[in-house]
């Protein structure tokens, strides 16, 4: 099935949304890293935690870009 150009964009805009947050853990995890080997492993443990949150944010993003794609979410142009 073809996207109309609204449906496009919000597949677009959902797969970029997914991915800056992908982006974001793994810098995330890196500073985690920095904080657990300055012997700060209370900070290091609260932005691993966030980490997850936005991992689980992105697969769901990436699951609202497929659904889009398969037209189980759809979108039209205000006219």
């Amino acid at each position: 099935m073809w996207l109309n150009e609204s449906e496009q964009e919000l597949r677009r805009d959902l797969q970029g949304l997914a991915s800056d947050l992908r982006w974001s853990a793994v810098e995330l995890l890196r500073i985690a890293e920095q904080l657990r080997l300055t012997g700060n492993d209370v900070d290091a443990e609260a932005v691993r935690r966030l980490c997850d949150l936005f991992q689980g944010d992105e697969q769901r993003l990436a699951g609202y870009a497929e659904e889009v794609k398969a037209k189980y979410i759809t979108r039209n142009k205000p006219q």
